[in-house]
């Protein structure tokens, strides 16, 4: 079975693997699986408001993931991407409050760029830490995204808090000029459109570009990468730099686009999932979107399973959390022999022949 044919079955069985194992923990609480699954697919895909939903959970998805699949392209596994999203939608709040921006897209790309910076640099930390001290990355990210947290409820809670928000501490609200619209009168935002834009400039970076196959050979080769005298560190550092971007970038479209301003509702998990988004998609930014868009519809439909079926709101991310065991399971198939197992599980064994002396 060649390399495209096990990046596509392994993932699917995974999911389907974890569709069933999820049917089988809700018949414990009393209810029928199949109704479980038809809800599933009825709140992501079933009409049109579901398809809203689902792109808007969708768009943020696409960004976090890249803040894992760039960097694994470099060989790290970083899954810091809540806080970079966190600290983007912080940076971008704050910038429209302390500068006086143009009500305009001038402002509006000024607040994101100003999200994907922040992000870029919290996560080129780790990336820092890895080559220059010697820390794992995965460690460091996870810890530095809990950092973040504790950053922006102390900020949002204190220096920049809103006076006008009482019960629920927020930044004061962006500007009518900066919030990012939507498309076509639809629900869905214009940030899926650049989360999408977004996962494809980084794929045919990464696919066409003589740094972005640098940054392959790193994570691919290391020895090989220093044997031909590539900057190994200063591309590791891109790389993670370049991810953790993609993040912020997602939490100031989240202020820009749904929040209006930054409060703790940034903090919904995005940059978890999209640790399991990246996984299914193989690292593939192209990839990222369709995987993404099934994820965005998980969690949409978690409501519906509520209503319908008195299910907690929250039990999707024990199907997204059964998901990601199995995807990683499922590396271990990676190098059977197929034929091999096939041909063993099918081969009759011939039935010995009674000897003719012997009674039966």
């Amino acid at each position: 079975m060649n390399n495209a044919t096990l990046n596509f079955a392994l993932p699917t069985g995974a999911i389907l693997a974890a569709l069933l194992l999820f049917g089988l923990f809700v018949s414990f609480a009393g209810v029928n699986p199949v109704e479980v699954w038809v809800l599933l697919f009825k709140g992501a895909f079933g009409d049109w408001y579901s398809w809203q939903n689902t792109l808007q959970r969708a768009a943020p998805l696409m960004l976090t993931a890249l803040c894992v699949a760039i960097p694994a392209r470099a060989g790290l596994t970083v899954i810091g991407g809540e806080g970079a999203l966190v600290l983007g939608g912080l940076a971008c709040a704050a910038l429209a409050h302390a500068v006086p921006l143009p009500a305009n897209a001038v402002g509006t790309v000024a607040v994101c760029v100003a999200g994907a910076v922040a992000g870029g640099l919290w996560i080129a930390l780790a990336g820092w830490l890895r080559q220059y001290r010697g820390i794992n990355e995965t460690i460091s990210s996870l810890l530095l995204a809990y950092v973040a947290i504790g950053l922006f409820k102390h900020i949002v809670e204190g220096p920049l808090r809103d006076p006008a928000s009482l019960n629920k501490p927020s930044t004061p609200a962006l500007d009518e000029g900066l919030l990012i619209g939507t498309i076509g009168g639809s629900d869905v935002h214009w940030g899926l459109v650049i989360g999408v834009v977004v996962c494809v400039v980084a794929g045919l970076w990464l696919r066409l570009t003589p740094s972005g196959f640098a940054v392959r050979v790193v994570g691919g080769n290391p020895r090989a990468a220093q044997l031909v005298g590539l900057p190994a560190t200063r591309l590791v550092v891109l790389a993670c730099a370049l991810g953790g971007a993609a993040a912020g970038l997602a939490g100031a479209i989240e202020v820009a686009a749904v929040h209006t301003s930054a409060n703790a509702a940034l903090i919904a998990g995005y940059g978890y999932a999209g640790i399991l988004v990246s996984f299914i998609a193989r690292h593939n930014p192209l990839a990222v979107v369709p995987v993404a868009i099934i994820f965005g519809g998980f969690g949409a439909a978690g409501s519906l399973l509520q209503r319908r079926l008195g299910l907690p709101d929250a039990s999707v991310l024990l199907l997204q959390g059964i998901a990601f065991v199995l995807i990683l399971a499922s590396e271990a198939l990676r190098d059977t022999d197929w034929k091999a197992l096939l041909a063993r599980l099918t081969r009759i064994q011939p039935v010995e022949p009674v000897p003719q002396g012997e009674k039966t």
